[in-house]
């Protein structure tokens, strides 16, 4: 693959309420260091911005972040309000709110519903906006998430938030929020080496309802916040080699390949990252290739 010349159009779009992006966006959540979150080498600020301007230059317009991003020295908000302000017309910016994360680094839990209001207006500041495109609320294992979704619901009325979505949630919390506000996006930890029922099930239901299935982790795997895989399976590196491709870029165009509605927004420091995964967007896998990493695939836990 010559991944310079790929831009983000290869993927195709999707709508997210009145929202139409690509369907290979960016996380941002590895633009503030090098283990994620509070931990690790803080990120170089030149090289952050560096990141975020290429993504945009390759088409790139579905930014998902959150003001929990952030290290010792580092936020990813600041930084894509630093980098990308004044923004695009066309550029849609997702946050997350939920849990909660002081300035020392240290989580707290879940906030109460009425908290939430301060979570937005925090994004808000951050990103120097005036409302927020999509606003995840991130299950943190509750039973039920009807108060919280609430809470945010009142705040799209208020307009502060345009759309909703709901983050690490089974089927159930899918039909608890859509009882209460349209929900547009669903996040989820989905890719080849993970595998659990009610995930692919959330996955199948937004594809019936026209919802947008965003996997979380798609590239790190089991690595997750710590970082990408070092290590692959041998049926995708095989594969990988017959198309002069990366394994990471495998993972992702086999995460695509699960619907039309299934959004990637793998997330990196590294400019020359960003190059390949927007160029994963043009990797057409053969139906054959598919089936072995679906088989793969039924081997994860």
């Amino acid at each position: 693959m010559t991944s310079e010349t790929i831009t983000a159009d290869a993927a195709g779009t999707w709508t997210l309420g009145d929202l139409t992006v690509g369907r290979v966006g960016f996380g941002a959540m590895r633009l503030t260091g090098s283990a994620a979150f509070h931990h690790g080498t803080p990120s170089d600020r030149d090289r952050s911005i560096a990141v975020l301007r290429k993504a945009v230059e390759l088409g790139v317009n579905h930014i998902d972040t959150a003001a929990f991003y952030f290290s010792s020295l580092r936020s990813a908000n600041e930084l894509i309000n630093s980098a990308l302000s004044p923004y695009a017309d066309d550029l849609v910016i997702a946050t997350k709110v939920g849990p909660f994360r002081n300035y020392a680094g240290e989580w707290g839990g879940l906030d109460r519903p009425e908290d939430l209001r301060a979570h937005v207006e925090e994004n808000l500041r951050q990103l120097g906006r005036d409302h927020l495109d999509l606003v995840y609320l991130r299950r943190m294992r509750q039973d039920s998430i009807a108060e919280h979704f609430g809470a945010l619901a009142d705040l799209r009325t208020a307009g502060l938030v345009r759309h909703l979505g709901i983050s690490d949630v089974e089927p159930r919390h899918l039909a608890e929020a859509q009882a209460i506000a349209p929900v547009v996006s669903v996040q989820n930890k989905y890719g080849l080496d993970f595998r659990e029922p009610e995930t692919d099930e959330v996955l199948r239901l937004c594809g019936e309802q026209g919802i947008a299935f965003v996997p979380f982790f798609a590239i790190a795997g089991d690595g997750g916040a710590r970082g990408a895989a070092t290590s692959y399976d041998a049926e995708v590196l095989a594969i990988a080699r017959a198309h002069g491709a990366g394994p990471a870029q495998v993972r992702l165009a086999w995460t695509l390949r699960q619907g039309p509605h299934v959004l990637a927004i793998p997330g990196t420091g590294n400019p020359d990252h960003v190059v390949e995964n927007v160029a994963a967007g043009a990797l057409r896998l053969t139906d054959e290739e598919v089936g072995r990493l679906n088989a793969l695939r039924q081997k994860a836990g």
